[in-house]
C-alpha cells in the first residue's frame, strides 16, 4: 500500500486550520478489555508492542505524516514519516492507587487536551493500567486510549485505526510477516509550491480561503455587537472554551432505552438517546439558574448531512419532550402501516445483526437525517451529538475482549458541549465531553443524564435492567465557573437549585476567540 494518502480534503483540512491554543480537533477513543480470553489469561506491554506493529501495514495512517504547502497555497498532503517512531506514539501509564472511574476519566481528559504534534503521524495510544477500583469490570482490566486528529479519521463514518487492531475472535487468524517498509521520498517544498500556485491559479477561489477561515470569528462578533435576538438562548456552553477538558460516561441497556421510546409512537431508540441527553441538559442548567426560556438546539452529526434538532428543554415533562423530538426526526417519506413497522428492539436486532459497519451506523442515524428544523433552526447550538461508528460483533484486541468503547470529542468556541453516543455489545454509552471552565462538576452532569434516564423508564413502567453503569454519585454542590453570572439574584438561584426561577435566561456571551 502506497505511503501517501492523498491530499486532504477542504472538509478535512478545517478542521487542521481551525485549531487554536484553546482548542484542538482530538478525537479520544476509550476501549476497555477483559484479559481472561487472552492466551495465558494475560496480556503484556511488550506483545502489545508487537502485535501493533504486525498490523501497521494495514493503514497507512499509521506512517504518514501531513506536509503543508508553503503558503498554504493547497491543501497538505500525506506523506510518509521517515523517522516514524512507532515507541513514541505507544506510551504505557497506569492510575495512582485506589484507580477509581474519577481519576480515569481526569487522566483521559489530560491526554485528550494536549495537542498532537502536526510533524508526526496524527495518533497516539495509551495503554493504561491500574483500573482497581472500577465497578463490576474483571481483575485485571485494561484500557486504550487511541487518540487520532480529526482529519485523519471521521467517527461517524469509520474508526480506521481501530479496525485494523482488532479482531471478531480472541485468537487472531494467521497471516503472512508484513512487508519491509521503505518510506517514499516526500515532493520537494518547491515542486509542491508550483503545484498549489498552479491549482490556485485555476480554482481563484482558493485565493480568498485566509479570509473564508477568518469569517465564523468575524460573524461571532457581529452578533454579540448587535445582540441578535437568537442568542437569548445562549448557555454557558456557547461560550470561548479553555485548553482544559473534562469526560464522563454513562451506560444504558439498549432494551431499557426500548422501552422509554415504546412510550411515544414510532419513536425510536434514538430519540429516546437524544430525550435523556436532553433531559441531563436542562436538569444543569436549571441546577445553576442558567435554564433559558426558550428551547434549547442541538446539532446531530451522523454519516450524513449534519441537521438542527429542537430539544424540548423548554418543558419539564420528560414524555412530552420525548414526543416533541420524535416529530422532528420523523420520517421524511410517507408512513407506511404502523403494524408493519418494527418496533425499537427490533431495529436495535437488525442493527447488530448487519455485517457492514457503515450501515449499521446509516440505520442508527436514519431518523435523526431525516429532517433538518430549516428556517426554525436559527440561533446557537446548545450541544452536539455524534454517533461513532461501533462494531455489530464483539471485538478482541490480542485476544483481550473489549467490554467498553466510547470517545472524548473535539470541541470549539462556541460549541463546548459535545456527546459521544455508542452502540456496543447491547449498551449504549453516552459521554459528554466539555470545557473544565463551563463543566466544572461533569459527574453532576452526567448523574442529571442519569436521572433523566430513570425518570423516563418510570414512566414506561420498567424496572432498571441490571447493568455495568457507574453508580450514582452523590449531587455535589455546584462550583462557580468563568461563565456564571456574578450577581446576587444568580448566586441565589444557585443556593435553592432545588426550586430554581423558570426561565432564567443566560446571558449572551461572545464566540469570538481569544486573542
Amino acid at each position: 500500500m502506497s505511503d501517501a494518502l492523498r491530499r486532504l480534503s477542504g472538509r478535512d483540512a478545517r478542521f487542521l486550520y481551525a485549531e487554536t491554543a484553546q482548542a484542538n480537533s482530538n478525537i479520544s477513543f476509550v476501549q476497555i478489555y477483559d484479559q481472561a480470553t487472552a492466551p495465558g489469561g494475560k496480556v503484556r506491554f511488550k506483545s502489545l508492542l508487537g502485535h501493533i506493529e504486525s498490523r501497521l501495514h494495514r493503514s497507512p495512517l499509521f506512517r504518514s505524516k501531513l506536509q503543508r504547502v508553503p503558503l498554504d497555497l493547497d491543501h497538505p498532503l500525506w506523506v510518509a514519516d521517515p523517522h516514524f517512531d512507532l515507541e513514541y506514539h505507544v506510551r504505557h501509564i497506569a492510575l495512582p492507587k485506589p484507580g477509581d472511574w474519577r481519576q480515569f476519566c481526569i487522566q483521559a481528559s489530560r491526554i485528550h487536551a494536549r495537542a498532537l504534534d502536526l510533524n508526526r503521524p496524527l495518533w497516539e495510544i495509551y495503554v493504561i493500567e491500574g483500573l482497581d477500583s472500577f465497578i463490576d469490570l474483571p481483575s485485571g482490566s485494561f484500557a486504550l486510549l487511541t487518540k487520532v486528529h480529526r482529519a485523519a479519521t471521521d467517527p461517524a463514518l469509520r474508526t480506521e485505526l481501530l479496525e485494523v487492531l482488532h479482531d471478531i475472535t480472541p485468537r487472531p487468524p494467521t497471516t503472512a510477516p508484513p512487508p519491509p517498509w521503505f518510506p517514499q521520498r516526500p515532493p520537494s517544498a518547491w515542486g509542491q509550491t508550483f503545484s498549489g500556485a498552479t491549482r490556485a491559479l485555476l480554482s481563484p477561489r482558493r485565493l480568498v480561503a485566509p479570509l473564508a477561515r477568518a469569517m465564523p470569528a468575524a460573524v461571532a462578533f457581529a452578533g454579540d455587537l448587535l445582540q441578535w435576538p437568537e442568542h437569548q438562548n445562549a448557555t454557558r456552553f456557547n461560550a470561548v472554551v479553555s485548553p482544559h477538558r473534562v469526560f464522563d460516561s454513562r451506560r444504558f441497556p439498549v432494551e431499557d432505552l426500548a422501552a422509554i421510546a415504546a412510550l411515544v409512537p414510532g419513536a425510536t431508540v434514538d430519540d429516546a438517546i437524544v430525550a435523556v441527553c436532553a433531559g441531563g441538559l436542562r436538569s444543569y442548567l436549571e441546577l445553576h439558574g442558567e435554564l433559558p426560556a426558550g428551547d434549547l438546539i442541538g446539532l446531530v452529526r451522523g454519516p450524513g448531512p449534519a441537521c438542527r434538532l429542537r430539544l424540548g428543554t423548554d418543558t419539564d415533562d420528560p414524555v412530552r419532550r420525548l414526543a416533541a423530538i420524535q416529530q422532528q426526526t420523523a420520517w421524511a417519506a410517507p408512513q407506511s402501516d404502523p403494524a408493519t413497522q418494527p418496533d425499537a428492539v427490533a431495529q436495535t436486532r437488525k442493527l447488530r445483526e448487519d455485517d457492514t459497519p457503515p450501515a449499521a451506523g446509516r440505520a442508527l442515524n436514519a431518523r435523526w437525517r431525516a429532517r433538518a428544523l430549516g428556517g426554525r433552526g436559527a440561533g446557537p447550538v446548545a450541544c452536539t451529538f455524534t454517533l461513532l461508528q461501533a462494531p455489530s460483533e464483539a471485538w478482541y484486541l490480542a485476544g483481550a475482549r473489549m467490554t467498553y468503547l466510547s470517545a472524548l470529542l473535539p470541541i470549539s468556541d462556541g460549541e463546548g458541549l459535545a456527546f459521544a453516543i455508542t452502540l456496543y455489545d447491547g449498551r449504549v454509552v453516552i459521554s459528554p465531553t466539555s470545557c473544565r471552565e463551563l463543566m466544572p462538576d461533569p459527574q453532576v452532569f452526567t448523574q442529571g443524564i442519569r436521572d433523566s434516564f430513570q425518570q423516563l423508564l418510570a414512566q414506561a413502567g420498567k424496572a432498571p435492567s441490571p447493568s455495568a453503569d457507574q453508580p450514582e454519585l452523590k449531587p455535589l454542590r455546584p462550583r462557580e465557573s468563568c461563565a456564571d453570572t456574578r450577581t446576587p439574584a444568580r448566586r441565589s438561584a444557585r443556593k435553592a437549585a432545588s426550586a430554581p426561577a423558570a426561565g432564567t435566561a443566560a446571558r449572551p456571551r461572545s464566540t469570538a476567540p481569544r486573542r
